[in-house]
């Protein structure tokens, strides 16, 4: 392969046009224009993405896709990854963050749309998406839901749940959107606390919606990630289906909780940059932190965890002391955070041999990577997700029947 960057972006304009090479790197066909005359430089990690854009569009095989799905609520692409690995093909990502889009473009070629905030679309859907998926996939918001998020939004007078404005109504598009592409299944993903939130209201209204409004056979289930990867977090995952299917979380093969540890993560030592070990300063500070906590009764506190431990859950959190996750590097060593490359594999975003690529800074991927979801749970739920997924399109017996009235929903979410 030829790595020069300019030839390698003519060859990609020269196959599929300025437009979609410019959008695939999240840059304008100007500045596209100026790096093929050379009159500005592209930076190393542009560098990489265009040489991971040759070798999707180039290199690999064609491979005949067994069913399509949609992407929203994109983030950095999990959901995909998980149902790319079981033969899915993605159709329409949509995905709000521009840094998230930016790791997203990095390492999915595509030559369909990558939309922005989902409001914007909900009103044409079929513009948007002319054709139906066999599945929709969404990881929709879960801070009005969580606990740490119900929790701060409390602490500043802030609703949460279905009260949530900005937020909570964003599950009602994914019900408008299910309602006009009516696809054959669906999985939707949030966190553990979603069930309880509200007294149980939040989800009560959510499954009354996909049941009895979409008349979806719906599916749900709390997996702990631990085993998959060396990390304990929960999530509860949702699966619905446009009739009735043979589907049961029975056939869930999961791992045995310590089938993977920290040391099957953790770069060599040589490879870490002393900039991740914790300072005297910020390490006395946790140490009396927790302390503080523990004689009140409280509990909070680091995790320092070993190379043959399970970790907490990495959260978005995690790029402002690492807390959660210290790394142990022996008495009388101060610990260090994770690198976003250990992040990366914490999550299983790198697998089959291949680094995901990370294009952006160590802050904004600790965020991505702590609000992503664990890409080898997502393929073992794809998996038994899959023969369903198979026979309802084979069947070809979903109606795209309007049974759903997003103001209808709206209205009782104001009332709550």
């Amino acid at each position: 392969m030829d790595k020069n960057p300019v030839l390698l972006l003519k060859k990609a304009i020269d196959a599929h046009g300025l437009g979609i090479v410019a959008d695939n790197l999240g840059k304008s066909p100007r500045t596209i224009r100026r790096w093929i005359a050379y009159e500005t430089r592209i930076s190393v990690n542009d560098c990489r993405i265009m040489e991971q854009l040759y070798l999707n569009l180039y290199e690999a095989s064609p491979k005949q896709a067994d069913f399509t799905f949609i992407d929203l609520f994109a983030g950095i692409g999990g959901l995909r990854l998980g149902f790319e690995d079981i033969g899915g093909q993605c159709i329409f990502t949509c995905e709000w963050d521009t840094y998230s889009q930016k790791t997203y473009r990095a390492n999915f070629n595509d030559d369909h749309e990558l939309a922005g905030d989902i409001n914007d679309i909900i009103g044409d859907i079929r513009k948007h998406i002319p054709v139906s998926p066999d599945v929709l996939l969404a990881g929709f918001p879960c801070q009005p839901f969580s606990i740490a998020g119900v929790s701060k939004k409390n602490a500043l007078g802030r609703p949460h749940g279905f009260a949530c404005k900005e937020q909570g109504n964003l599950f009602f598009h994914i019900a408008s959107i299910l309602d006009e592409l009516r696809p054959p299944a669906f999985l939707l993903e949030n966190v553990k606390n979603l069930e309880r939130h509200d007294k149980g209201k939040t989800f009560q209204v959510i499954m009354d919606t996909l049941v009895n409004e979409l008349k979806y056979n719906v599916y749900y289930k709390v997996i702990d990630a631990k085993g998959f990867v060396p990390q304990h977090r929960e999530r509860i995952f949702i699966v619905g289906f446009d009739g009735d299917t043979g589907f049961t979380w029975d056939d869930l093969s999961l791992p045995r909780p310590k089938a993977l540890t920290l040391k099957d993560i953790l770069q060599p030592v040589g490879e870490v940059d002393s900039k991740y070990i914790l300072s005297d300063h910020l390490w006395r500070y946790l140490q009396d932190y927790a302390a503080k906590h523990k004689a009140a009764g409280h509990g909070f506190g680091f995790g320092l965890t070993g190379e043959n431990d399970t970790a907490r859950t990495l959260s978005a959190r995690y790029y402002k002391d690492g807390s959660e996750i210290l790394v142990n590097r022996g008495d009388g060593k101060n610990p260090r955070r994770l690198t976003p490359r250990e992040c990366s594999r914490l999550m299983g975003f790198d697998r089959n041999g291949k680094e995901f690529i990370i294009p952006v800074s160590d802050t904004r991927a600790y965020k991505q990577f702590g609000n992503a979801v664990v890409v080898p749970v997502i393929k073992e739920v794809a998996r038994i997700m899959k023969p369903h997924v198979m026979e309802m399109k084979e069947r070809g017996d979903t109606k795209c029947i309007k049974r759903y009235s997003v103001q209808k929903e709206i209205r009782i979410m104001d009332n709550m």
